[in-house]
């Protein structure tokens, strides 16, 4: 069965060989308390779908709208074997107590590098950047996650409100997904207000993140709290 955790995930566990990440558009905030409900209503009355899947977290945006789904499935394999046995009747539930659920995008990722601030903080939020490029190049996805560590490494300023980034390349090639671990979503306020543009003092290695060939956005930027973790 499907026990509830209140522990955020362990990005950088070696189990984990596809990471999935979804979001959905549902409306109101109300809206969003009602889908996280049905969402653990849905997996704790059935059996654990997979061995592989090692952890399912729902996170609530800050906009009030959005939901963000991370799945820890071991391979892509059992992810679709899941789609064909388990998930449309966890859907249609969700459903039928929240209609007219927007499922807006998934994507399919691997882990690439990750860094993380000495200590043991609790995240109090959760930062996503969604990077996009022009076309499907994963030498280039790889090289840009690179300069971000070297930009990040030789910072003289970085942000005391930083807990950890992970970085997620998607599998066709074509984007780049940022977890990132905040104190709060105010430290991440601030450190997006301070001097530079965005994260980052105004350096050359930050502007050659930047204004890397073929990006076609720096990033989108969503706030979520963590509100549902799910482990076998």
């Amino acid at each position: 069965m499907a026990r509830r955790t209140e522990r955020h995930p362990d990005l950088t566990d070696p189990r984990i060989g596809a990471p999935f990440f979804s979001t959905w558009r549902v409306g109101t905030p109300e809206r969003q308390r009602l889908a996280v409900d049905a969402i653990a209503r849905a997996w704790e009355r059935r059996p654990w779908p997979a061995g592989d899947l090692l952890g399912y977290h729902v996170y609530a945006g800050h906009d009030g709208d959005g939901l963000l789904h991370y799945a820890q499935w071991r391979s892509e394999q059992a992810y679709e074997a899941f789609v064909k046995t388990h998930r449309q009747e966890r859907v249609d539930e969700i459903d039928t107590a929240v209609p007219g659920i927007e499922r807006v995008w998934l994507g399919r990722y691997r882990h690439y590098r990750s860094a993380r601030r000495e200590g043991g903080a609790v995240p109090g939020c959760v930062v996503i950047v969604d990077v996009r490029f022009d076309g499907p190049d994963a030498e280039r996805q790889r090289a840009w996650v690179d300069a971000v560590f070297e930009a990040l490494e030789s910072d003289p300023k970085q942000h005391p409100g930083g807990i950890s980034a992970h970085f997620h390349l998607s599998t066709d090639g074509t984007r780049v997904l940022n977890y990132a671990e905040w104190e709060s979503a105010q430290a991440h306020i601030d450190a997006l207000a301070a001097p530079g543009d965005g994260i980052g003092s105004a350096t050359e290695r930050w502007k050659r993140v930047r204004n890397w060939p073929g990006l076609l956005e720096s990033g989108s930027v969503r706030r979520y709290d963590h509100v549902l973790g799910l482990v076998p």
